[in-house]
Formats: C-alpha cells, structure tokens, sequence
C-alpha cells in the first residue's frame, strides 16, 4: 500500500457529509477514487472553557477505498458512538474533524515496543478481547507506555488481573497515521469559495 496523506479536503467532505443530514450542503468534488486506506474519522466539540473534547471516533483497520469510507465513518462517529449523544445541528459550530489515514502496520515484539506520539497500538487479548490507541493519544493524554497500556487494556473491556504472565499473551500490533483536521469554521469558509 502507498502511504497516503490525510488532506483537509478529506476533512471537509466528512463535515459535508454530516451537515447535510441538517441542511442543503453543495456538493464537493474530492478525487479520492483510486485511494484505499484503513482511517478513522474523530469529532471533537469545544466546551465552554473553548476547550475541543472528544464527540465521536470511528473507524476501520480494513484498507478500502476512501470516496465510500469517508462518508460512512463520518457519519457512523458522529451519529452513532455509544459512547456520546448523537451531533445535533446545534453542534456543528462547535465542532472539529480529524481524519486520520493509518499506514506503517508491522507487529511489535511485546506491548512496549511502539514510541508515544509516533505509533498508535492495537493489543489483542486471548481469547476475544481487543482496542486501539491512535498515535496521538497517548501523547495528548500525556500518558507513558505503562499508563496508556493499563488504560488500553481496561477499554478492550478484560477485567481480570494484569501481571507479567498476562502481559505476554498480549499481541500487539503498532502504526503510524497521517493526521489532517479542520474546524467548522474553515469548513465554512471553504463552502463559501465554492458557492462564489
């Protein structure tokens, strides 16, 4: 797979998709066709201290083609995490979008073998337990290898205990991403060049 860039076009197809959901959006023109990627698409909405906190985070590790994923993960992490109340119209000011393009996937020799702030891990728990950090996690948790593990452990949703002869029944894949984002604003502004 060639290692693709996220753009902020890709980001701005995301808030089209969902904008039109409220409102008459214009259509955009993305040349994304021949692109085929695993992403995740994140939307954060600012609080009142102006401060972006996490509204939604879907995505997917298979590699398919960006035109038909991009449309579906904006829409499925904004309306459908379980984790958070469905976007509604009256968020979208608020909101900010990344598009995170996933590349670099090679496993890692044990659970610590990946550098904060440059890979995102993928942990594998016999016989069904899984979760994944993307690479900026962990770096804007300001959170170590041991403390990101510990909480990546417990989101797979594995209870039981965690010592040293658990830890090696843990695979453990690590990647990198290609990180692109934009806020409403600049959405805004963008729709606005095309309707001129």
């Amino acid at each position: 797979m060639t290692n693709l860039e996220a753009t902020k076009e890709m980001c701005y197809l995301c808030f089209n998709e969902i904008t039109k959901k409220f409102q008459k959006v214009p259509k955009l023109e993305v040349d994304l066709k021949k692109m085929s990627a695993p992403l995740f698409v994140t939307w954060e909405k600012k609080n009142r201290k102006n401060e972006y906190r996490l509204q939604g985070c879907i995505g997917t590790f298979q590699s398919s083609n960006l035109s038909s994923q991009l449309p579906k993960y904006a829409k499925t992490s904004a309306f459908d995490d379980s984790r958070f109340d469905p976007v509604q119209k009256r968020d979208l000011v608020n909101l900010q979008c990344t598009v995170s393009v996933l590349t670099n996937f090679e496993a890692a020799s044990s659970p610590t073998d990946w550098e904060v702030g440059k890979h995102g891990i993928e942990i594998n728990i016999p016989p069904y337990y899984s979760a994944t950090f993307l690479p900026e996690v962990a770096e804007e948790q300001n959170w170590d290898k041991e403390t990101t593990l510990l909480h990546l452990i417990r989101k797979s949703g594995y209870r039981g205990k965690i010592d040293n002869e658990f830890m090696s029944t843990i695979k453990t894949k690590r990647y990198q991403s290609s990180v692109c984002n934009c806020t409403w604003d600049e959405y805004n502004e963008y729709i606005q060049t095309l309707e001129k």
